[in-house]
């Protein structure tokens, strides 16, 4: 029935959006009006249509801005902010302020793919014009009536050759794995020690605050931004167990952040361009927990601070129609300052760097040549080094010096129209977190996390190739496979303490290896008898090995998901000013390996159907049923008398996580044109 219904009103629909145009080998254009069908409202409703892409946030967490980089660009420049996501600022983008986005894969004159191998670039219309954008959202969870309402407003205004965008963002936000469902302790032959009932509640309620101003000086192009950040996380839970006993945990976080960038994009004749960053961000973070039973109380607090000042110049040239060359160097300072205090039942506990002083300098000077060989043949080849020095005082005195070299060779071949092949060989280096220097803490699990300022960043060879099929005008299939030889990965490990205490820390395993492929689908409905439907899928699978310190076996990575995968389909209906679509996530499963325990959280499927209505150009009202048939959470933690493999398994610990359907209520007013 439902299916005669959609076939009957897609007969009314238009006819197809306007075709992708292709502009070289490797770089395709979506006019404004290949998305008009979807009537996006701003800048990231457009990316899920770009066939064979998927968005990549990039990583702000890392420190320095190389490594950083998302795979979108606009105008051709990365944006001057880490702080400020990639997808908050194409979340404030309105679509109508884009003429095209160029899909590029393999490399293109002119275009820093920021190590990616496909990189969207959003061209925006030039003129004069303002616009703005207010957004009322709510979100409601139907088993106990909570509402966390949220407001944004924005605005933008292009006036003689300058640009000004502000944001101020504020509302709240729901932890959805959190929830009540039962616990259940199990001896290790299987006869139940215990039975209860969790509840739990995850709420947060933040404001942001962005503001960037572009203009033309010097002959090139200036853009200043700041961002300013506040975050109230706090989480309940109470385990109700046999015997009128109650366990609680209260855990709260506020974080405080703030950040400033420049960039001067400078052209230097009509082959070179040189572009010049900076940036200066701060944060300062306080976590308490505290956790109490009849028999035992923990009392757990944090406080840290951060800050990070970046210098980067990047110099482009092109040297040829076919040949682009960039080179450049970046500086960085980054520090951290923690304090850590931990009790048992008011009795204070020394833990290994619980106060400590971090500071590294980092600098890397980087080369890259793209050559267009043939119109079917693009290669890239690049080089970094990296040098940075890392101080530690406090509770852990320690200084070291590191020194990387990381060369990466990309090739892609179009042997035939919609065809494409990508091979990749890079040696990739990963960043230290800082999060990693200073302690953290699971007590309802039993754990403190300590903090290692001396660990060795996360290396690895990677090998790469993708085959890309595009069709029927707007479809694609894009399968990717890697093998990764890894050295010095980054998991946890035990550390003992003078007293004779044993501690969990992020600590280095030494090598592994790990394998993945991925493979999306981008599928229009048009040709299956569903108009204006869109089916798109992906998935990834994983495999890693390494070397448990504990037990010296193999095993995976901690807390890597041996599959992820995710399934949604959109359907544009003109007719009626609608589009509509259900959203199908996988379950995942992640396991943690401490000295003492194993920890294993299980996430089932979860569905999310929503409908978007246009009443008038300028109004999109949204609603959409997060987590429509429940979304059940699972942990299940095994403990052990002392470290794995060594003593027996004392028990299995499961808590079912049942968090309860939600709605969500959006409504978007534009405004100016």
């Amino acid at each position: 029935m439902l299916h005669a219904v959609v076939l009957a009103v897609a007969a009314a629909q238009p006819a197809a959006a306007v075709a992708p145009a292709p502009q070289a080998e490797g770089v395709i254009s979506y006019p404004a009006a290949y998305f008009a069908a979807a009537r996006p409202v701003v800048v990231f409703d457009m990316l899920p249509r770009l066939p064979g892409f998927s968005f990549d946030g990039g990583d702000t967490d890392v420190r320095g801005f190389g490594g950083a980089a998302g795979n979108v660009l606009v105008d051709g420049q990365r944006p001057a902010s880490k702080g400020d996501t990639l997808e908050d600022l194409l979340r404030r983008m309105p679509a109508s302020t884009v003429e095209r986005i160029d899909v590029i894969r393999g490399g293109a004159p002119g275009i820093d793919m920021q190590g990616k191998p496909v990189v969207a670039n959003v061209i925006r219309k030039s003129g004069d014009s303002w616009r703005g954008l207010v957004v009322l959202a709510n979100r409601w969870v139907v088993e106990d009536g909570r509402l966390q309402p949220a407001l944004r407003v924005e605005g933008s205004r292009n006036f003689d050759g300058k640009l000004w965008e502000g944001s101020i963002v504020g509302g709240g936000g729901i932890d959805d794995g959190a929830g009540d469902g039962p616990r259940q302790r199990l001896a290790p032959d299987g006869a139940i020690l215990l039975r209860g009932d969790t509840k739990s509640e995850g709420d947060a309620w933040n404001v942001t605050g962005n503001t960037a101003y572009e203009t033309p000086l010097l002959g090139g192009r200036l853009r200043a931004n700041a961002r300013l950040f506040y975050n109230m996380y706090q989480f309940d839970q109470e385990d109700f167990l046999p015997g009128d006993i109650r366990e609680v945990e209260d855990y709260r976080e506020t974080e405080h952040s703030g950040e400033v960038g420049l960039r001067q994009t400078q052209p230097l004749g009509p082959r070179n361009t040189v572009e010049l960053f900076a940036i200066q961000r701060y944060k300062r973070l306080h976590a308490n927990a505290e956790f109490d039973t009849p028999a035992f109380a923990a009392d757990f607090d944090n406080y840290s601070r951060t800050g990070e000042s970046i210098g980067r110049a990047v110099l482009k040239h092109t040297l040829s129609p076919t040949i682009a060359l960039e080179g450049g160097v970046e500086g960085a300072f980054n520090w951290l300052e923690g304090r850590t205090r931990y009790a048992e039942n008011d009795v204070p506990i020394a833990i290994p760097a619980a106060n400590v002083k971090v500071e590294e300098t980092r600098g890397e000077a980087f080369a890259t040549a793209t050559w267009r060989a043939s119109p079917k043949l693009t290669l890239e080849a690049g080089l970094r080094a990296e040098t940075s020095t890392i101080t530690s005082e406090g509770d852990v005195e320690l200084e070291k010096t590191l020194n990387f070299l990381k060369p990466r060779a990309l090739a892609t071949w179009t042997p035939a129209e919609g065809w494409q092949v990508r091979a990749r060989v890079e040696r990739e280096v990963g960043q230290l977190n800082f999060n990693d220097f200073v302690a953290s803490q699971n007590l309802s699990a039993g754990a403190v996390l300590v903090g290692n300022p001396d660990l060795d960043p996360a290396q690895s060879w990677v090998f790469e190739a993708a085959l890309e099929r595009r069709f029927w005008t707007s479809g694609a299939i894009v399968l990717t496979a890697r093998h990764m030889e890894l050295k010095d990965v980054v998991d946890r490990v035990p550390i003992f303490t003078p007293g004779g205490d044993v501690f969990d820390a992020p600590g280095n395993l030494g090598e592994g290896t790990q394998q993945e492929i991925a493979v999306s689908l981008s599928l229009p409905l048009e040709r299956l008898g569903v108009k204006g439907g869109l089916l798109r899928a992906s998935s990834t699978w994983r495999r890693s090995e390494v070397i448990d310190p504990t037990t010296l076996e193999e095993r995976r990575i901690s807390g890597q998901h041996p599959v992820d995968w995710e399934i949604h389909f959109t359907q544009d209906l003109p007719a009626w000013n609608l589009n509509w679509g259900v959203d199908l996530y996988g379950g995942w499963r992640e396991t943690r390996y401490r000295f003492d325990g194993i920890e294993t959280v299980k996430l089932r499927p979860f569905l999310l159907p929503f409908v978007e209505y246009k009443p008038r150009p300028d109004i999109t009202v949204r609603l959409e049923m997060p987590n429509a048939a429940g979304r059940p959470l699972i942990r299940h933690r095994k403990v052990y008398d002392g470290p794995r493999g060594a003593n027996a398994l004392l028990y299995t610990d499961s808590t079912y996580y049942e968090m309860s359907p939600m709605f969500y209520l959006r409504i978007r007013k534009t405004l100016g044109g």
